[in-house]
């Protein structure tokens, strides 16, 4: 995983990294010459701080950043928190270059999250990139994850891993996102927060960190309700999350990790129309109150992590974990539709059990380091579907219509090695060798409905070469190359475009080809730089086939290729004061032209796809500049930017939702006082209120393709923590 370096070799100091925010207060300077005279002042009495080297662990052996040959970002929890309203991940990705995060504005399809291309297309949930919390995998063996539980209270940092190196982790292909709870306190410490906002926006959090002994702890909780911007989109979800560590001797470490998601409440406004969303960009298509569309979700999970190192040279670690996740969704299919004795009904009840270990060895000399290790994941899913209507009454579980049981297993082993010839010279090399079976009984079985009981394997071997050489000190260029796979997952498996029952299992896996070169540089002070061009290309890439009220199937088509360049820079213009620019282009097309659907059920695709076509849910061009003034007490301000260029909606490209672009400011202001400190913030985004697509659902065959963003929104909050 993208993991912390081994507690056996401790870990590089990083100061945490405060978040800057947006390009106006960058150009007001300027216009004033540069800088204020009180800014002048600073700079000439404080020399700037160069930063601890910043390690990663993109290869699963620490390394710093910028000598890794792979495009990696890691973002600090302060930096997550800093402004935030530390409810969705996505608030704090915008600086990732190559990374698109929209946040739907609506709890029960989760964040919408795609890299380099890969994973828009996903209806609900994160597809075609890898996600991990402490080591855990939150992608199931099928491909399919989610970031729902992610409690960022707590978080100490996230990384994100891009290209050709994602392939590494299996069964994914754009990219691998983990995310790493905080080290405990030293000396320990306690906190809470509120913070309160637009369209009844609420969260409480505390959270409690430090060390008693050989033990260090980390704990955090919160709990998030809103009414929701749009009607009929109020959500409330409860988080909990806790990471005990023991030191059981010198050479022995075991970590405990454990976290909850209670969701009960989290309705679905569905997408609008082009005509809906310019009468109203708050309202739903009746069908979300008719059939009362809504989502309650469970999951509660554990993990145990044990390092041991033999001796100086060879270090053992071993991971398993387990977990439950119960899913009951309520759609809004249409009475008339599940009067088809073969239609599943317009209910979903799933039911998932899931564990996995992962069995690492390290071996470690001068110059030179070999991992080797095997995974193992499997997943249990009892999925039931019943009528979403009794009578005439509508939004409510009526009839049995779907039973069975799906099972997804796989297993992994992969060998990986690093060596370095020289101080210039950094070369990285793995292989990964994947199996992923499918299997489904059915127990549904009348005399309308057949026994649809099956199986399916997908198989792949991925290699990844990696070269890293300095060209100075500071300066890096890097080449990479390698070869990943991605399976259908069980919800892209779980409907045929025909209408009959059972398993899509004419779906196949599809397969691509990465290569990426790149160059990092250290900027003056404790600045970065980066830059990377990538080119992908797919075959059988995996698209969706029809969507229509909330469930979508899938189908292959031909060859794609995804081309792109993405740069970033973060430097400091004071010691308080600090820039951060990123910006991707993308150019993500079909170089075979297909058949789709434009209706459900499709018994056969008849609408023809261009070659040439973008693959829709993807922009072209995407920019992010922050700046922002924060001392470590006193006031702080910051400013934000974004922007994004037009996004088409379907396969098809015959409509799209406009580029936009997109302003944030904060205030706030840190107290201390001994012991204590208090920190209260003002956030207003949308300072324009411009209206816009907060997001696209792909594909949709009512034509409502569209999410709208709020328009102007404020956010104020307070957090008061205590040192012992």
């Amino acid at each position: 995983m993208l993991r912390p370096p081994s507690p056996l070799t401790p870990p590089v100091p990083v100061p945490p990294r405060r978040r800057p925010a947006s390009p106006l207060t960058l150009a007001c300077l300027a216009l004033l010459g540069g800088a204020t005279p009180g800014l002048a002042s600073a700079q000439a009495t404080a020399p700037t701080q160069r930063l601890e080297t910043v390690v990663v662990s993109a290869t699963r052996s620490e390394a710093a950043a910028l000598a890794v040959p792979a495009a990696v970002t890691r973002i600090d929890g302060d930096a997550l928190r800093a402004g935030r309203a530390q409810v969705n991940l996505s608030e704090s990705l915008g600086e990732v270059p190559g990374l698109l995060a929209r946040d739907r504005q609506n709890y029960a399809q989760d964040v919408q999250i795609s890299v380099r291309g890969f994973g828009a297309r996903a209806s609900f949930g994160i597809r075609g990139v890898r996600v991990y919390v402490d080591d855990i995998p939150a992608t199931l063996p099928d491909g399919q994850g989610q970031v729902t539980h992610m409690e960022l209270g707590s978080a100490g940092r996230v990384e994100v891993l891009r290209g050709p190196f994602s392939a590494l982790y299996g069964n994914a292909s754009g990219g691998v996102i983990s995310l790493y709870t905080e080290e405990p306190a030293r000396p320990p410490r306690v906190s809470t927060s509120v913070a309160v906002g637009s369209d009844g926006l609420r969260r409480v959090a505390a959270t409690a960190s430090g060390t008693a002994g050989g033990l260090g702890y980390t704990l955090g909780a919160s709990r998030f309700t809103t009414d929701g911007y749009r009607e009929h989109s109020a959500a409330d979800r409860r988080l909990a999350n806790a990471r005990l560590a023991w030191q059981l001797g010198e050479r022995t470490r075991l970590t405990l990790v454990a976290n909850s998601l209670d969701l009960p409440e989290a309705q679905d406004p569905l997408g609008l129309s082009r005509t809906q969303w310019a009468a109203n960009p708050r309202g739903v298509d009746p069908a979300a109150l008719s059939f009362d569309t809504r989502k309650t979700l469970q999951q509660t999970q554990g993990g145990l992590v044990l390092e041991h190192g033999i001796d100086a040279a060879h270090s053992l670690r071993v991971m398993v974990y387990q977990g439950h996740r119960a899913t009951t969704q309520f759609q809004a299919i249409p009475v008339a539709t599940q009067a088809n004795a073969l239609h599943p009904g317009g209910v979903i009840d799933l039911a998932r059990d899931y564990e996995g270990a992962d069995l690492r060895w390290r071996w470690q000399q001068p110059g030179f380091t070999l991992v080797a290790g095997i995974a193992a994941d499997g997943l249990r899913e009892r999925r039931l579907g019943y009528q979403n209507f009794v009578g005439s009454a509508l939004g409510v579980q009526g009839a049995l219509r779907r039973d069975e049981t799906n099972r997804v297993n796989s297993a992994d082993p992969y060998l990986q090695a690093e060596w370095r010839p020289s101080a210039h010279w950094l070369v990285t090399a793995g292989l990964r060798r994947s199996r992923v079976s499918f299997s489904s009984t059915d127990a549904y079985i009348t005399a309308t409905n057949p026994d649809d009981s099956g199986r399916a394997r997908y198989a792949a071997t991925s290699p990844v070469l990696g070269v890293s050489h300095a060209l100075a000190p500071g300066l890096r260029v890097y080449a990479t190359a390698g070869r990943g796979f991605e399976t259908p997952t069980l919800n892209e498996l779980a409907y045929r475009p025909s209408g009959a029952t059972g398993l899509n299992f004419a779906l196949q896996s599809a397969t691509s080809r990465s290569l990426e070169v790149g160059l990092k540089a250290q900027l003056p002070g404790s600045g970065e730089a980066t830059l990377a061009v990538f080119d992908t290309r797919t075959a059988r890439e995996i698209v969706t086939q029809t969507n229509l009220g909330g469930r979508a199937t899938f189908q292959n088509a031909g060859a794609t290729q995804r081309r792109g360049l993405e740069a970033s820079a973060r430097w400091p213009l004071a010691p308080t004061l600090q820039a951060l620019l990123s910006a991707t282009w993308l150019d993500a097309r079909y170089r075979d032209g297909f058949l789709t659907c434009t209706a459900t059920p499709c018994a056969t695709a008849a609408s023809a796809v261009a070659a040439g076509n973008r693959l829709p849910g993807l922009a072209r061009s995407a920019g992010y500049a922050a700046l922002q003034w924060q001392p470590a007490v006193g006031w702080q301000l910051g400013l934000e930017g974004r922007a994004l260029s037009r996004v088409w909606v379907n396969d098809l490209n015959t409509d799209a939702a406009a580029g936009h672009a997109t302003l944030a400011a904060t205030a706030g202001y840190t107290l201390t006082r001994g012991a204590w400190t208090l920190e209260t913030l003002l956030r207003v985004d949308n300072l324009t209120d411009r209206r816009y697509a907060g997001s696209v659902i792909v594909n949709d065959g009512n034509g409502r393709f569209f999410e709208p963003a709020p328009g102007r929104t404020w956010l104020a909050s307070a957090s008061l923590s205590h040192r012992f």
